[in-house]
């Protein structure tokens, strides 16, 4: 007992004890030891392509000062990639039956896709073929996070990209806007991820925008916030809403603080709160952001090591088989 009152005092003193109570909660998720997947390292092109960190820093950072988008546009497409069947570069096939045109898909952004293929050229071009699109897919959401004030974190790198885009079926389990906190919670558990993950990963909605499509069937919390939903895509049927409606283009851990007020756009982000442990873990992140962009990148680094993205080949472009 006297260890665990000392581990508590070590927490409180550097601002990350729990602010709500569940009994004894954990400061990161239990699972945060993920095996790390066959035949990657997490230094695999050290040798083959030594500067190729530094490469992906400098077009992520100028990428960021021309376009706030970036962010969001990244942590997207990187969910979007990995949640269905691994980290594989599979959203990036263009074609009849791409993931792009599938309607989870919808309005990806196109800057960002056009940044991953600029990077694959530029890496090319000064190490070869070496380097697929999935692991600079990886590396370029790692270094959006980090540049965005959170800690860095392991991604496993050495993946081959996709010879086919994932089927319908398989994206058919990306997470839905309107999915109640039951759906959410099985949907993430059925990836390895836990209550406090789904949290976590849903604080990714500090950033970023939602067509009117998204939001259309909104209900219940705060029904003024509901209402100037409502009106503002009434006016105006193409509008994009941020999804913070406080702080829309920093990360940070305002998301949550919207959400005890009943003003997340979402009807997903709302169901946060319709559950005991989630709603604790809403609450915690609110009241401590070191808490939320710690478990935020322990969360995406689980994401990172999905199984998969290890049978196929280096593309030559990323937007179609070599």
């Amino acid at each position: 007992m006297a260890a665990l009152s000392r581990a508590a005092m070590v927490l409180t003193m550097m601002g990350l004890a729990a602010t709500s109570a569940l009994s004894q909660p954990s400061l990161i998720s239990m699972t945060t030891d993920v095996p790390l997947p066959d035949g990657l390292s997490y230094d695999f092109h050290a040798l083959s392509c030594n500067n190729l960190q530094n490469m992906v820093r400098e077009a992520v950072q100028g990428a960021m000062a021309r376009d706030a988008g970036v962010v969001p546009g990244l942590l997207r497409l990187f969910f979007h990639d990995c949640f269905p069947q691994g980290c594989d570069a599979s959203i990036l096939l263009t074609g009849g039956n791409s993931e792009q045109n599938m309607p989870q898909n919808g309005g990806l952004r196109r800057s960002v896709l056009d940044l991953i293929e600029s990077i694959r050229a530029t890496v090319h071009r000064a190490c070869g073929p070496t380097v697929s699109c999935a692991d600079i897919t990886s590396l370029a959401t790692k270094e959006a996070v980090m540049q965005s004030r959170l800690p860095g974190y392991d991604v496993p790198l050495g993946r081959r990209d996709s010879l086919a885009p994932a089927t319908a079926q398989q994206v058919g389990i990306l997470p839905g806007p309107d999915f109640n906190v039951q759906q959410l919670v099985r949907n993430f558990a059925d990836r390895g991820f836990d209550k406090m993950d789904l949290v976590a990963l849903s604080g990714a909605h500090t950033v970023g925008k939602a067509s009117c499509g998204s939001f259309r069937n909104r209900a219940g919390e705060n029904a003024d916030f509901v209402r100037m939903l409502q009106q503002v895509c009434a006016r105006n049927p193409g509008h994009l809403q941020d999804l913070d409606v406080t702080t829309p283009n920093t990360f940070d851990n305002r998301y949550f603080n919207n959400l005890q007020m009943g003003r997340g756009v979402l009807n997903s982000d709302m169901a946060l709160t319709h559950d005991g442990e989630t709603k604790n873990w809403v609450n915690n992140f609110a009241g401590n952001q070191g808490w939320f962009f710690s478990q935020f990148s322990t969360s995406m680094r689980k994401l990172a090591h999905l199984p998969g993205g290890n049978i196929g080949e280096i593309r030559n472009n990323c937007f179609r088989r070599n």
